[in-house]
């Protein structure tokens, strides 16, 4: 039992190193159904942790069904798991090209179930990646150009986009293999009582945390002002024939798409990310209409429809916050430290005064109870917390409240918040009634290991696999070899 815990936690963590390495560009462009020379070219691999410093003349080190794993592709891992900063001496030469295998078998089968990825998808994925490694170079793309060695930038996109299609392909088809996957409550009963009980995972302290949350409000005019300049930007350009991207780039206040034109990843119905309000507006236009504003927890939108590909659809927005004055500031700090004073003085508890004062719906309802997103229950390991809320709360008592808070949400408003501890769990030994979640969450990750096993060992036989001579000799958990 222990040695698969460890086993999933390995998994996790060389699987995280991994995509981050790919994510930055470290592998050659994966090249689908071409007939390549295979006379290995390497010297003997051997299955140490020693990092490698030089590049390897390149050669083909496997085929994985339409997908080959070269050389470089495993060179290139180990030196940008070094220039990131990791420690490429905890992984052999043999983990990554395993790793490297099965990421090309979930890619060839996620072909041949048919798995379709968004070409826009990818390309506004590309798009993010270019931003962000050009910032790491002063935004000049002359240097990343010279540092991925590619004559132009059109060339380094079309190698990222395949890339990155390939690594998305593989995700698509592990999550269809698990996605269905449950536990039940006796599932979860025998996962525990496998556990010897010399090998309980230990749970560091964990704490129940509650807030209220006051945030300033703008006015009516400022509403009616900012929902006025959407109206007239709508109308320009359905009228006028004015551009909607420019509008975007010029009005809207999201940092995250006005330098795209107001451009936002395909939205899919079947895997909804935006909020519920800006689902239902975008999903209920045609093709080239212009919604009529309408309100988020982020402001005023309109959003232009440009198309609709199935279940995708590719939409622009543009964003508008109403400007909130100091006097409107100064009020919802005045009112939340009237509420720290109510609360200590006993004339309310902390739970009914958010139920009636606070500003944050995913909280007030449940006393301001925060729920971890990780686990889903309301406990909250101490060493895991947001750094800031951590240096408030390490210290607090149970119901004492904090200090004020000057915070700041998503886009920038500012908020006034108080918390609270309201229950400490001390380090502790799994304990089956008061960890039930996260032991189920173990037993659930122990399930899908046994299920992609499983996947794994049927698939391999039937693709064809082809491992180059010198990595015949790596001790592969999986059957690559088909012995």
């Amino acid at each position: 039992m222990q040695l698969k815990i460890n086993n999933l936690k390995f998994i996790i963590n060389l699987k995280h190193i991994i995509a981050i390495c790919l994510t930055l560009f470290v592998a050659n462009v994966m090249l689908a159904q071409e007939i390549i020379d295979e006379t290995p070219k390497a010297e003997k691999v051997k299955d140490s942790t020693k990092s490698t410093t030089n590049i390897r003349v390149d050669g083909v080190a496997a085929v994985i069904g339409d997908y080959i794993v070269l050389e470089s592709d495993i060179d290139k891992t180990y030196l940008q798991l070094k220039a990131q900063g990791g420690d490429p001496s905890k992984f052999s030469r043999c983990q990554l090209f395993g790793k490297l295998l099965e990421d090309k078998l979930y890619a060839h089968h996620a072909i041949q179930d048919s798995i379709v990825i968004s070409d826009a998808e990818i390309r506004s994925f590309v798009d993010q990646q270019l931003q962000q490694i050009k910032q790491q170079v002063g935004g000049d793309m002359k240097q990343v150009l010279d540092f991925y060695k590619k004559a132009d930038e059109q060339s380094l996109r079309d190698e990222m986009f395949e890339i990155n299609k390939s690594q998305k392909l593989g995700a698509e088809m592990q999550r269809k293999i698990i996605d269905e996957i449950e536990v039940t409550p006796e599932e979860v009963r025998q996962f525990f009582n496998k556990i010897p009980k010399d090998q309980l995972p230990e749970f560091g302290t964990e704490l129940r945390v509650a807030q209220i949350v006051i945030e300033p409000k703008p006015t009516q005019v400022e509403i009616d002002n900012v929902i006025s300049k959407l109206k007239d930007i709508k109308r320009d350009v359905e009228k006028n024939g004015a551009n909607f991207r420019s509008k975007a780039l010029f009005n809207s206040d999201d940092p995250g798409s006005k330098k795209n034109g107001g451009a936002l990843p395909p939205m899919n119905r079947s895997r909804p990310r935006m909020v519920k309000e800006f689902r239902e507006v975008a999903f209920s236009l045609q093709e080239g209409e212009i919604s009529q504003p309408f309100k988020t927890q982020y402001g005023y939108h309109i959003i232009l429809l440009e198309k609709i590909r199935g279940q995708e659809y590719d939409v622009r927005h543009i964003l508008m916050i109403p400007e909130v004055a100091e006097s409107a500031i100064k009020e919802a700090k005045d009112k939340i430290e009237e509420t720290k004073k109510n609360i200590e003085e006993g004339s309310i508890t902390f739970a009914d005064a958010a139920r009636e004062i606070s500003d944050e719906i995913e909280t007030k309802f449940q006393g301001g109870q925060l729920i971890n997103p990780a686990t889903q229950d309301y406990n909250f390991e101490l060493t895991k917390m947001d750094t800031e809320i951590y240096v408030k709360i390490q210290d607090l008592p149970n119901n004492k409240v904090s200090d004020v808070l000057v915070d700041r949400d998503e886009i920038g408003n500012v908020q006034f918040k108080i918390l609270t501890v309201t229950d400490r769990i001390d380090e502790h030994l799994a304990n089956y009634s008061r960890d039930y979640l996260k032991i189920k969450e173990l037993a659930l990750n122990e399930k899908r290991l046994e299920t992609i096993g499983k996947w794994q060992e049927e698939k391999i036989l039937d693709t064809y696999v082809k491992i180059s001579g010198n990595y015949r000799d790596c001790d592969f958990t999986n059957n690559w070899l088909k012995n």
